[in-house]
């Protein structure tokens, strides 16, 4: 008996049916009738998905060198472009960037000249399709199993790939990126329209791009002019445009240009005869003005040239406020100064801001560091502009009465340089002598606020601590800000703002409406006036009198480690600064000495103006005020006030100067026959700022 002839589980066994005459016939495999034959994978199946994936990768390729690497790049220069500075004059005086020619094209340039490049840089170029195997083999080879220097594979296609979208790395995922972008332009751009582009942004050293540039550069001529051993030459330097360029290593460029014309003799460029007929090329440089790349004025400038220019691919000029007559003054005025260990910095501009000349050290070569711009020093006593300025918007007078006694201000106690107290003096009088008590109290009288919205108004950006200490200058400003502060009381709107720029800029709509300037009230500006020049004429500054009116202050910080002039006389506003760049004291130093008589030397040759006869000092009856010793800033801004007038004059011609502060000076020109100058003698325009001489700084 069958176990499953019964099974209750089992579905009922289906009477069976008439054959049906119509119905297809069994299949031959075997199969049960009436289901699918077995399904077997086609061999096909994954080369259509690997077919899918490439297409796919194709695709999301070209999206990323679309966006990555658009065609129009390899148009532009692969550096900035030059920027040359132009003085107010037009004169070109400083000059910025990499001279990169105009583009040139490959199918109007003689058959040498790009045949040069052709035969030592990719003799396959004409039949590749952007990299070169055989290339790449064979500079393998010879870098691994051979002791010859070594070789590289890239076409010019992959160099254009290079210079145009990448960097200099060596690594492979740069090379991959290179490789695939140079599948690129060779897909999308002509062979001549990829040399054109090459030829139009390689480097040829010198700071020189593109094979117009070069030969201009290298020999004043146009490239269609160059001949077989000039072009030779300029596609030689490609290798090591930086070793080879022919300015300085004109033997190994010359060497390197006999290796290219065997090269097109041997890849059919030229012929046997003609490579033999080649000679050494000579140089011709271009007859265009060398410019030095960097100087104090040109750093500065650069930036807000630049920015007015945007974006540019070709060289372009643009004018500055420079004056080279001014420039050269401020120059020989360092020059003539003697400074020794000391260092200095001046400002000159006009009264609107625009600067005339500047110098920010005594040699640019030396120290690019720009201490008229960069640099934040105390400024002393020139400070007291800004208390005086409020003093005045208060509603005081230069005639009202200030207490020149000694004071104390919570815990700090100021007091005069010299140790003299005159009692009830004038603010005329205590900004002539320049006293520290006066200024302490005139700031406690007004607040630390109105001297700081003081100097806020007049163009002072740095932080100023909000304390009566800082009418004698403890907080750190520029040169450059201190000068244009002046600049105001010159032109009678505040603030001035200082711009190198003969365009000026447009600004904000504040500017354009007139709203950021306003004028200063005529009586506050009379008034500034009035003190500024009786500095200079009774004052602390009298070493820097002229024979026109002039207006000005003095400054020495604590130690003499600063000194300061600042002032103005015949539409020319002028700042000078003395000291060390450690910040060490210097013994004798103060405004009312060297920096004045900086300023003043400055000052003759770009006005024109004469010294002022020196006058007869008044004797004034002295009250001392005992003791007192302050505890922030001791010797600021007080100075000597002078010997009587005959026998500074009889000193004077011995070549012996009592300055201000008491130093002795010894005008060793005056023993030295052989350094002896005269006073309008011109210096060579050769000589350094700096150098040794009779102050000893």
């Amino acid at each position: 008996m069958r176990f499953d002839s019964n099974d209750a589980w089992r579905p009922a066994p289906v009477p069976s049916q008439p054959a049906d005459p119509f119905a297809p016939p069994p299949p031959a495999n075997g199969s049960p009738s009436g289901l699918p034959p077995a399904w077997r994978p086609s061999p096909l199946r994954w080369v259509a998905r690997i077919g899918g994936v490439l297409v796919f990768l194709l695709v999301i390729s070209i999206i990323w060198l679309a966006i990555t690497a658009p065609l129009s790049k390899s148009l532009e220069p692969p550096v900035q472009p030059s920027i040359t500075l132009l003085s107010a004059e037009g004169d070109p005086i400083a000059r910025h960037g990499a001279v990169i020619g105009t583009a040139v094209d490959a199918t109007k340039l003689p058959a040498h000249v790009t045949g040069a490049f052709l035969a030592i840089e990719d003799r396959r170029f004409r039949s590749h399709l952007g990299v070169d195997p055989r290339g790449i083999m064979r500079a393998f080879v010879n870098n691994v199993f051979t002791s010859r220097s070594s070789q590289g594979g890239s076409t010019i296609t992959q160099q254009l790939a290079k210079n145009a979208f990448l960097t200099s790395d060596r690594t492979l995922a740069r090379k991959l990126r290179e490789v695939m972008i140079a599948f690129w332009l060779e897909a999308w751009l002509t062979k001549d329209e990829i040399l054109s582009r090459y030829l139009s942004n390689v480097y040829f050293g010198d700071n020189v791009y593109g094979l117009d540039a070069a030969a201009r550069h290298y020999f004043s001529r146009d490239p269609d002019d160059l001949t077989i051993g000039q072009a030779a030459m300029l596609a030689g330097l490609v290798k090591a445009p930086s070793r080879l360029a022919p300015t300085g290593n004109l033997k190994g460029a010359r060497e390197r240009q006999a290796v290219v014309v065997g090269a097109m003799a041997d890849a059919g460029f030229i012929t046997e005869s003609e490579a033999r007929d080649v000679s050494p090329a000579r140089l011709k440089l271009s007859k265009n003005k060398r410019l030095p790349i960097g100087t104090y004025f040109a750093d500065w400038v650069l930036p807000q040239a630049r920015d007015q220019a945007g974006a540019i691919s070709t060289e372009q000029t643009v004018q500055t406020t420079l004056e080279t007559r001014m420039q050269r003054a401020a120059e020989r005025a360092v020059r003539s100064a003697g400074l020794r260990q000391a260092q200095v910095a001046i400002v000159s501009m006009r009264p609107d801001g625009r600067i005339v000349a500047m110098v920010g050290g005594k040699n640019y070569a030396a120290s690019p560091f720009n201490r008229a711009t960069q640099a934040r020093r105390q400024p002393g006593s020139t400070f007291k502009l800004f208390v005086y300025f409020a003093a005045l918007r208060a509603g005081m007078t230069p005639d009202d009465m200030v207490e020149d006694t000694p004071v104390t201000i919570g815990d700090w106690s100021p007091r005069n340089s010299d140790g003299r107290y005159l009692g009830d003096i004038s603010l005329a009088r205590a900004f002539a002598r320049s006293s520290n008590v006066a200024a302490a109290r005139l700031t406690q009288q007004v607040g630390p606020s109105a001297v700081i919205k003081a100097a806020r108004d007049l163009g002072i950006s740095t932080p100023i601590a909000n304390e009566a200490s800082i009418a004698l200058g403890t907080s750190s400003v520029s040169l450059l800000e201190l000068t244009a502060a002046y600049a105001a009381i010159a032109s009678g709107e505040m603030p001035v703002r200082p711009r190198g720029l003969a365009q000026a800029p447009e600004g904000s709509w504040l500017d354009r409406l007139g709203l950021d300037t306003r004028r200063i009230p005529s009586g506050q500006l009379e008034d500034m006036r009035t003190l500024l020049a009786g500095s200079i004429r009774e004052g602390t500054g009298r070493q820097a009198a002229l024979s026109v009116p002039a207006f000005g202050k003095t400054g020495t910080t604590q130690d003499h480690r600063d000194a300061l002039f600042v002032g103005y006389a015949d539409g020319i506003v002028t700042g000078v600064w003395v000291g060390n760049d450690d910040n060490t004291p210097n013994a004798g130093l103060s405004g009312g000495g060297l920096p004045a008589r900086i300023w003043r030397d400055y000052m003759m040759r770009a006005t024109g103006a004469a010294p002022m006869p020196r006058a007869e000092p008044v004797v004034e009856t002295v009250e001392e005020a005992g003791d007192e010793v302050g505890n922030l800033i001791e010797t600021i801004g007080n100075e000597f006030d002078g010997l009587p007038g005959a026998l500074e004059r009889e000193l004077d011609g011995l070549g012996v100067r009592v300055g201000p502060d008491g130093a002795i000076e010894l005008d060793r020109r005056r023993f030295e026959p052989e350094r002896r100058r005269r006073e309008d003698e011109p210096f060579p325009p050769d000589e350094e700022p700096g150098g040794p001489g009779p102050e000893g700084f």
